[in-house]
């Protein structure tokens, strides 16, 4: 009897140990990544091919916006952010208290799109100053209709639309049109969702918003585009504009940031990050953004490969 249950008990550890292998091998087969919704489209494309070739792996992506992404991300809960902008101080010192190390990584080009209604007929082009006049905190519950922009257009009230203050690309806008990140009115309709943008102001004749370029691209049947004139005439956002930075000063890069401990605990990770900058050159035009020089890809994989090293250590 006593024989019986020694066998029954190191069949169950035996069982157990199986197990619990499964479920290791199970959790370092899964990246998780959050954050900008302007990267969005940029990594579940690379996800999408990624997962063709390794189905095992399981990718999840979220959309919380830079800002929320980062906080994620310095909590330890996920592998990757994606961010339409650089990192903040504060963000960076949430990932220290948590002992997460991380390596910024640029992935793309991308310009904001100014966008209104296909009925508008008055605008085709926008000063940066015109922009600043109808964007910043000062304009709250004053600028409200078009003819404040310019005598000519229409005795009518604008309706704003654009990204939430958790996003990237309101941080990036403000900075680029007001003067100052995260200076804006608040009374506009705001989401961190790019698609419910894109639906107000298609259907809002008297309606204005931004976002990322490639979501204009996207929907270009419901939406018209507006040039923008930062100095050197009007320039509408094209892949060449962004490209050779004519498109000014609403062109920037976006990001990948990768966590340290992923890096040590999840080789999967390395091959994602590496798959990503190998293919981002060809899979970006298809969703709407520009890819960095090829010189410049190489030298974000000597940056990540140099980071694998010093964390495998």
């Amino acid at each position: 009897m006593k024989k019986l249950i020694l066998v029954t008990a190191v069949a169950l550890s035996v069982m157990s140990c199986g197990n619990n292998k499964k479920e290791n091998t199970k959790e370092n087969s899964s990246i998780s990544i959050d954050g900008s919704s302007t990267v969005y489209p940029v990594t579940e494309a690379i996800a999408e091919e990624f997962r063709a070739e390794d189905p095992d792996v399981n990718v999840t992506i979220g959309v919380s916006g830079t800002g929320g992404g980062f906080k994620k991300f310095g909590r330890g809960e996920t592998d990757i952010s994606n961010a339409s902008r650089p990192i903040k101080e504060d963000e960076m010192n949430d990932a220290r208290q948590n002992n997460i190390d991380f390596v910024e990584l640029e992935v793309a080009y991308d310009g904001l799109a100014v966008v209104i209604n296909p009925e508008n007929d008055w605008v085709d082009c926008m000063t940066v100053e015109e922009l600043k006049m109808l964007w910043s905190p000062e304009a709250q519950g004053k600028v409200t209709r078009w003819n404040q922009i310019r005598p000519e257009w229409p005795n009518e009230e604008i309706h704003l639309f654009g990204p939430g203050v958790a996003s990237g690309t309101f941080d990036y806008f403000t900075e680029a049109i007001v003067g100052e990140s995260g200076s804006s009115r608040g009374d506009y309709t705001a989401s961190e969702d790019d698609n419910v943008l894109v639906q107000g102001v298609a259907g809002d004749k008297y309606g204005l918003g931004f976002f990322g370029l490639a979501y204009f691209e996207e929907n270009q049947d419901k939406l018209d585009i507006v040039a923008v004139d930062g100095g050197e005439g009007c320039v509408e956002p094209t892949m060449e504009t962004v490209s050779s930075g004519t498109y000014a000063p609403l062109s920037r890069p976006l990001y990948v940031y990768v966590n340290s401990s992923s890096v040590q605990n999840n080789p999967k990770v390395i091959d994602f990050i590496n798959f990503y900058l190998n293919e981002a050159p060809t899979l970006l035009k298809d969703v709407g953004y520009v890819p960095l020089t090829s010189e410049e890809y190489k030298e974000q994989k000597e940056k990540f490969q140099a980071f694998v090293e010093k964390h495998q250590k």
